[in-house]
């Protein structure tokens, strides 16, 4: 890292990209970071359908889905890598006599103050019968930057950046979840220029 940029740690931290941001996958995008350490940044795309829904997607791991209230959900374009592997962003579950850094999934990373994401079909298995989290966001793909890459692009205003809000990620309408991030830190889109650089 380079060092005039300074560590930053945006876990549980929403990017929200600035209107001169040209990369299709991004342009627009709001995303959750999971995770965020000197060597680099996960995170998943929130408002970016990618024109399946769950009930779809149940259907092509041939499970069948028992919860009425997700099947019509949209699975969600999480970033350009590993595009066929599913992400399952959900509010943290407590169980009984687990830590609270332990998830009843086999493989869940939680995000410290904030939710759990899982990988393992394990979450999937246990919404086919009707349980599992009770808030869900699935992604195929997620987004990644190397070692001091996003610290970089957040200093050429690629980004902004803002606390989460588990509630937008979840129960705010699909298309009003950019302008929603942006109200976070008392902006409206109209406010940005889309052209980036320093004064």
């Amino acid at each position: 890292m380079a060092d005039d940029v300074q560590p930053i740690n945006l876990t549980n931290h929403f990017l929200i990209a600035m209107p001169g941001m040209d990369d299709d996958t991004f342009q627009r995008s709001v995303v959750y970071i999971c995770e965020h350490s000197e060597r680099g940044a996960l995170g998943l795309i929130i408002n970016k359908p990618g024109g399946i829904s769950l009930a779809d997607l149940f259907e092509r791991v041939e499970l069948p889905l028992a919860r009425p209230d997700l099947g019509g959900q949209p699975v969600f374009h999480g970033g350009p890598l590993q595009t066929e592997r599913g992400f399952v962003l959900h509010d943290p579950i407590l169980a009984e006599g687990l830590p609270a850094d332990q998830s009843i999934y086999a493989s869940t990373l939680t995000v410290p103050g904030g939710l759990e994401m899982t990988t393992s079909r394990d979450v999937l298995e246990a919404m086919s019968s009707g349980g599992g989290p009770r808030r869900v966001l699935i992604t195929l793909g997620y987004s990644s930057w190397g070692e001091g890459q996003l610290e970089s692009e957040i200093a050429r205003n690629s980004w902004l950046t803002v606390d989460a809000n588990a509630d937008l990620v979840f129960d705010a309408p699909v298309e009003q979840r950019y302008d929603q991030a942006l109200r976070l830190l008392g902006l409206e889109s109209w406010m940005l220029s889309p052209d980036i650089g320093h004064a």
